[in-house]
């Protein structure tokens, strides 16, 4: 989780919400990403599906069944979806996001298999994302 929340402050600095995701297997970093929506132009550019994706393509395989996935903030209905179809094996989250998350939806939106823990480092999570929001009122 430090590494994704250091995602999570380099996306800060570059003025997009600060959401780090990291993807790990074996104890193995396949891949690090920040939130890169105002950068790329592109609503869909969160951390999570950035490290689907990198990691995916680490693999050479669409399943991260074997992964785990460390993230920031809890991943939104999109992420989640993605994630589902990773087929990632756990989810490891730091904050709740009352407004977007994922938990808020029944039946889960993840795949049957996941395994999803939060609260996992959420007052370093939730105080990054207080400042950031803050700074734009």
């Amino acid at each position: 989780m430090k590494l994704a929340l250091e995602e999570a402050r380099l996306a800060f600095e570059a003025d997009e919400v600060p959401v780090g995701a990291v993807v790990v297997s074996k104890n193995r970093v396949l891949a690090k990403a920040r939130n890169s929506v105002q950068q790329l132009n592109d609503p869909t550019a969160h951390a999570e599906l950035l490290a689907i994706s990198a990691a995916t393509e680490f693999l050479g395989s669409k399943y991260l069944n074997e992964c785990t996935l460390y993230v920031t903030l809890e991943p939104c209905p999109m992420c989640a979806g993605a994630l589902f179809w990773s087929q990632i094996g756990k989810v490891v989250y730091a904050t709740n996001d009352e407004k977007r998350g994922s938990s808020l939806y029944s039946p889960s939106l993840y795949h049957p298999k996941t395994e999803v823990i939060g609260g996992i480092m959420a007052e370093d999570s939730a105080l990054l994302l207080k400042s950031f929001f803050l700074k734009k009122r």
